[in-house]
């Protein structure tokens, strides 16, 4: 587990299920990500908990501090150990948490496992475009703009725009230099 001074992110537990159920099946939350579909426990089960292991993906809990209750996740998917890079998402699901920034430290606390566990130089991520609080948060981080996808995906009756941003790792490459 990687603690911060709030919050600690580590692996995800069985019981923390109920409580990622009841987010993914919740319509606002899922507007954040995703089309909303009703859940099924069991596919949901597999999917947080990775029984198979794959090494593309890590997803952990976030816990505040002195907690045992899960305030939310990070996913880092699609990992290219070759290309040292790597897809992020967060969410802090529980109401009462957003705002207090946990999810900051959360992403502070997992750029730092991808780049000194993982060996990742890019992270990247999407995000609405329409997402002000979230687009701040990972430009304080350091993520910049790469572009813009426009009516990405169609979510609660809309088109949304999707928001490429990545970070680079500062001291590990340039454009155009080769790796060591």
């Amino acid at each position: 587990m990687l603690t911060g001074r709030h919050v600690a992110i580590g692996p995800i537990l069985p019981e923390d299920l109920p409580r990622l159920f009841v987010w993914g099946d919740d319509p606002e939350i899922a507007r954040l990500n995703e089309p909303y579909l009703p859940k099924n426990l069991d596919r949901e089960r597999e999917f947080w908990l990775n029984p198979t292991g794959d090494p593309r993906r890590i997803f952990m809990a976030v816990r505040r501090i002195g907690r045992s209750e899960i305030a939310g996740y990070v996913q880092i998917t699609a990992i290219e150990p070759i290309h040292r890079s790597a897809n992020l998402g967060i969410l802090i699901g529980r109401i009462e948490d957003r705002g207090r920034g946990l999810g900051r430290e959360a992403m502070d606390l997992t750029i730092r496992f991808c780049r000194d566990h993982l060996n990742l130089t890019r992270l990247s991520l999407a995000v609405h475009g329409d997402n002000a609080a979230a687009i701040a948060l990972y430009e304080k981080l350091g993520f910049v703009t790469e572009g813009v996808q426009q009516a990405a995906q169609f979510i609660a009756g809309r088109w949304v725009d999707l928001r490429l941003m990545a970070l680079i790792h500062p001291a590990r490459v340039t454009s155009g230099q080769t790796a060591p």
